[in-house]
């Protein structure tokens, strides 16, 4: 994939086989399989719309359009540049804290819930109070 914001259309190995030597020349190959790399996509209809940007051999920018029949999509996926995105292996900096055990065996929680502090009922209640009395006249 490349470091662009776009989509991975992915096709069924049928649709492969019956677009032929046409779809070649657009095909990107990665782990995941063959796939087009598209910068707009427009599935609203019974054909799905793919925008391709590239360069035409005399070096001006062009803009492609590739329809397809929607049925022989199989997956589209959203490329970004994030390091965490893609189909290869990753490497996160830090690893992701180890969650408690939780279930049948587990320990119950030390901590009290602190949904509602001890001092809140006091409060709400004195709260409650002053907003029952009536105003003297």
């Amino acid at each position: 994939m490349n470091d662009s914001n776009g989509y991975a259309v992915f096709f069924f190995p049928q649709a492969l086989e019956a677009l032929g030597e046409a779809i070649k020349p657009y095909l990107q190959d990665s782990p995941a399989g063959p796939h087009v790399l598209c910068n707009e996509i427009d599935t609203a209809g019974a054909l799905v719309e793919m925008t391709l940007l590239g360069n035409a051999p005399d070096g001006k920018r062009l803009a492609l359009e590739l329809m397809v029949p929607s049925g022989m999509v199989r997956m589209i996926v959203s490329t970004h540049s994030d390091e965490l995105f893609g189909f290869g292996p990753h490497a996160f900096g830090t690893p992701a804290p180890a969650l408690p055990a939780v279930g049948p065996t587990a320990q119950p929680a030390a901590a009290p819930p602190e949904a509602m502090p001890a001092a809140a009922p006091a409060a709400a209640a004195a709260a409650a109070g002053d907003a029952t009395k009536k105003p003297q006249a």
